[in-house]
């Protein structure tokens, strides 16, 4: 039976979850206004990482964390990082020819490949409910991306990839969840993402007027102060329970892709929208009984 303390950690995460996806999706609108003045996506993303790295220094010099960059995990890191920014840079490249909250509704087919995926990378069973709701919500973004009804804009293909990566981002940070220091698996995916992007930014590379900085100021705060709250958020509560609130980011894609760029979502896009938030909550509801289930049943008696 859950407690008054326990319910009010719940409420405190989803407040924290909620807030950070109020903030994250103003990293998109920085990025879709940057590709649309000409500026190179790997560029975009890459200010987007060294930027944060350069911000989240100061954090992990003073929590002395730096210690840890070698410590378990490493490597896993490392491969962690590196699918973030080829899933950043790929979700960029849609939003040069994508309304924000169509790329991310089909974005949000992630949390379906995560199911598809977890029984190679963790090992988990997924049953036959869990898996007809994937089947249900990938048929959501059909709803969205409309194939043989509409031409298929190219950055369908970008956002498709990218939610493979990103997938992979999420699966990778389940395995190392307890392994580090927070704030530290936040740096290594800054430093290692500049790191990996800065050889391919060369053919691009421009300095940035006073708007286009003040737009790339507005991204680094969004990513940190957005990563901060999520942190924040996993701290007081459960991810299987906080599923659901993540989903409060295709609103706020909504609200600002309209404000800041006058878009909004078709009818069909709503649909598809409302079949893979019903199916990934399902999906997220499911994952959170069977985790109640494993850690009721007693410990094997030796």
């Amino acid at each position: 039976m859950p407690t008054a303390t326990h319910e009010q950690n719940l409420l405190k995460g989803a407040a924290f979850l909620v807030a950070g996806f109020a903030v994250i999706p103003l990293m998109d609108v920085g990025a879709k206004d940057l590709g649309g003045q000409g500026y190179a996506p790997v560029l975009v993303a890459w200010a987007r990482f060294t930027l944060s790295a350069l911000v989240l220094s100061p954090v992990l010099l003073r929590r002395g964390a730096m210690r840890q960059m070698t410590g378990p995990g490493a490597k896993m890191q490392i491969f962690r990082a590196v699918m973030l920014a080829s899933a950043t840079v790929l979700f960029f490249s849609a939003l040069v020819s994508m309304p924000i909250a169509d790329a991310l509704a089909v974005y949000f087919v992630y949390p379906f490949l995560i199911t598809l995926l977890a029984p190679w990378v963790l090992g988990e069973q997924v049953g036959i409910r869990r898996f007809m709701a994937v089947l249900i919500g990938f048929s959501g973004s059909l709803l969205i991306i409309r194939p043989g009804f509409q031409e298929v804009p190219t950055g369908v293909y970008y956002v498709l990839a990218a939610a493979v990566c990103f997938a992979l981002f999420n699966l990778l940070t389940r395995r190392l969840t307890g392994m580090s220091d927070p704030w530290l698996t936040v740096f290594y995916q800054s430093i290692v993402g500049s790191a990996v992007l800065t050889p391919f930014i060369i053919p691009y590379f421009q300095l940035p007027d006073a708007r286009s900085m003040g737009l790339i100021c507005m991204m680094i705060f969004a990513a940190v102060i957005g990563h901060w709250l999520l942190i924040k958020a996993y701290e007081q509560a459960p991810a299987s329970l906080l599923a659901p609130f993540g989903y409060f980011e295709m609103v706020s894609a909504v609200i600002f892709g309209f404000l800041w760029f006058g878009d909004f979502p078709d009818t069909f896009t709503w649909l598809g929208i409302a079949v893979i938030v019903s199916t990934g909550i399902y999906i997220s509801l499911r994952e959170h009984k069977r985790n109640q289930m494993l850690r009721a049943r007693p410990d094997p008696q030796i």
